[in-house]
């Protein structure tokens, strides 16, 4: 299991200074955006312009703060709009698309994986659950406390923080705990409410 937190992962601006980066983890280690298997990260988009093609590489992204983004294709057609928080939109990273902001900066949270060798999804997370047992992954917390329990692990997770794995390790519980008072309960930005929540993220080898 690797820790990590949110607010310490540096930021990579991008190269049109539309917005940044925080990288979670990018598999293997030092492959670089050209020849990951998997990686998973957080984006600030704070203007508008293209995404980056990543050809062969399947793409999940899903909205975590701000007032989100509209997304156009080649011929100028709307393909999605990235508005509600929580929500998955998956496709090809080949695909051209143009973001446009329907207000102020967005942050998303992003999962890409090497097509034919690697699948895996994400889904957000209100109720216990056990992870690490199918194959890699990562969890985020968005909202509330969460209580990581096994593989002689006791840990508290708090918004931003979470853990990942390059491997099976062994079954891992994740058991939110309910608010005890207001101060508890204040809502994260990310959250639209005080309710536990968790982004999940399942990687595994292999192709569909």
């Amino acid at each position: 299991m690797h820790w990590f937190d949110l607010r310490t992962v540096p930021a990579t601006p991008w190269k049109n200074g539309g917005g940044s980066t925080r990288e979670l983890v990018s598999w293997p280690p030092g492959a670089g955006t050209q020849a990951f298997a998997w990686r998973v990260s957080v984006a600030r988009i704070a203007a508008p312009g293209p995404f980056s093609a990543f050809p062969d590489v399947d793409r999940q992204i899903m909205l975590l703060d701000g007032d989100g983004v509209t997304l156009y294709g080649e011929q100028s057609e709307l393909c999605h709009t990235l508005q509600q928080r929580w929500q998955p939109w998956s496709f090809a990273g080949e695909l051209p698309l143009d973001c446009c902001l329907i207000g102020g900066p967005s942050t998303d949270f992003n999962l890409m994986v090497r097509r034919g060798h690697w699948h895996g999804g994400m889904q957000v997370v209100r109720d216990a659950c056990t992870v690490g047992t199918t194959g890699a992954g990562l969890v985020m917390v968005l909202q509330g406390q969460w209580a990581v329990l096994g593989n002689g692990m006791a840990q508290l997770l708090q918004p931003g923080q979470g853990l990942w794995w390059p491997a099976p390790i062994g079954p891992c519980v994740l058991q939110p705990l309910q608010p005890l008072g207001p101060e508890a309960a204040h809502p994260h930005p990310f959250a639209p409410d005080a309710r536990p929540a968790l982004v999940w993220v399942d990687v595994r080898s292999g192709d569909i």
